[in-house]
């Protein structure tokens, strides 16, 4: 049985966020009867009650999830992990909370090496290229390979594309490692675009060579972060791969959605993810006319908000163009999640600016909403901090689907 909602008034932001949609379309559906919200008994703000969302798929799912079972999840032994592409650690955390022994992590950047070995001197992080490391003496001896292989695009001069002609692309080392290492299950994890790339060429590609190696590939899932306990808004598509052998014993069931969606302020604040505020941290500064324009900025905010003079000096060229581009001169809020972290909170396409302070989020202040904990420490610059944290797969989203994939694994033992 799953857990069952107590909450009973849902905020319109909330409601956008659970049905996927924007506030526009749920202000259309006001308009036309679908969906009318009403106000709230204590505060008087436009809020919608739960019964109304029930008519919603994504509603129901959250309002009925098995989470709190999911959560007892426990391996029936150590499973063991090789990780590629393991950058600071997000995905190899949540794997290790959900029971994954790492036997090796590889990663090319030495920042991100370094805050591995920093905060797990036990794990054997090997730094270099991969394509240069033989994995041949683990083989038959490892339960999964994981990692978020970064994706270029593949050359497509041949009529069809085998394993060997994506030599040259990194997904071919993470099916190279799989082929060499031969483990029970893989985990690959990518952006969204990957599913429309080329025009689906590329994951069509990515199918054919994983069918090539011997493994069956459960249909690819993107999984929305704020769904698993992350207050952002972030998209990652995962695959999951089990070997021919075991195909038709092992079932894979995507992870439960957590019972809520969290915001800002359950990243910052003391409460349900963390025992306290925020603790300080360095961070980049913005320069002093951009930060008196973005003052003007309220919260959740962006540059459409501002007095129309500051809007043509800030946008330049673009405040001509047509197209919404959100991004730009946007301030978080509190009663929101964050929009998805980038690698510099600072840059004009893709501000983050504090809820309440004039300024970017500060190193820590990301890593709380990639959902890393506090004494998670990041080695290097700021910039490349900000890059290693922006680059994660958020932690809370890595330990549902670690947990996911422990269920699968417990079937054969």
């Amino acid at each position: 049985m799953g857990t069952t909602l107590t909450q009973s008034f849902f905020s319109i932001s909330e409601v956008a966020d659970m049905l996927s949609v924007s506030k526009e379309t749920l202000r259309r559906w006001d308009n036309n009867g679908k969906l009318k919200p009403v106000r709230h008994p204590k505060n008087n703000y436009r809020v919608y009650e739960k019964e109304q969302l029930l008519l919603f798929d994504e509603a129901k799912v959250m309002f009925n999830t098995n989470w709190n079972n999911e959560l007892k999840t426990k391996p029936h032994r150590k499973y063991t992990d090789i990780e590629l592409f393991a950058g600071a650690g997000g995905l190899a955390l949540g794997l290790e909370k959900a029971g994954f022994c790492h036997i090796m992590l590889n990663e090319l950047v030495p920042d991100a090496c370094w805050t591995l070995k920093k905060n797990r001197p036990n794990w054997n992080v090997v730094q270099g290229d991969v394509s240069l490391i033989s994995f041949e003496k683990y083989k038959g001896q490892i339960d999964m390979v994981s990692g978020g292989f970064p994706c270029q695009a593949f050359s497509y001069a041949g009529k069809k594309l085998g394993f060997e002609d994506t030599r040259g692309t990194l997904f071919y080392q993470f099916a190279r490692v799989v082929k060499e290492v031969q483990p029970k299950i893989f985990l690959g994890e990518n952006v969204r675009g990957l599913l429309d790339h080329n025009n689906g060429k590329t994951i069509q590609t990515i199918k054919d060579v994983i069918k090539e190696i011997g493994y069956t590939l459960v249909e690819p899932q993107f999984l929305k972060a704020i769904f698993y306990m992350v207050p952002q808004k972030r998209e990652r598509l995962f695959l999951v791969g089990i070997r021919n052998d075991l195909a038709d014993k092992l079932k894979f069931s995507w992870p439960s959605p957590y019972e809520r969606i969290l915001t800002l302020k359950d990243a910052l604040k003391k409460g349900i993810l963390y025992d306290s505020d925020c603790p300080p941290s360095p961070g980049q500064k913005y320069p002093k006319r951009k930060e008196e324009i973005l003052s003007f900025v309220p919260p959740g905010g962006y540059w459409r908000d501002l007095p129309i003079e500051l809007q043509k000096e800030y946008m330049k060229g673009s405040f001509y163009l047509e197209g919404g581009k959100t991004g730009m001169a946007r301030r978080l809020s509190w009663d929101e999640p964050s929009l998805t972290l980038t690698c510099a909170p600072a840059q004009k396409q893709t501000e983050r600016c504090h809820p309440d302070e004039t300024r970017p989020l500060t190193t820590r202040e990301y890593a709380r909403i990639q959902t890393f904990p506090d004494d998670w420490e990041f080695i290097g610059s700021i910039s490349s901090i900000y890059k290693q944290i922006g680059n994660a797969v958020p932690v809370n989203l890595a330990y549902a689907m670690g947990r996911a994939l422990v269920r699968m694994l417990n079937i054969i033992e």
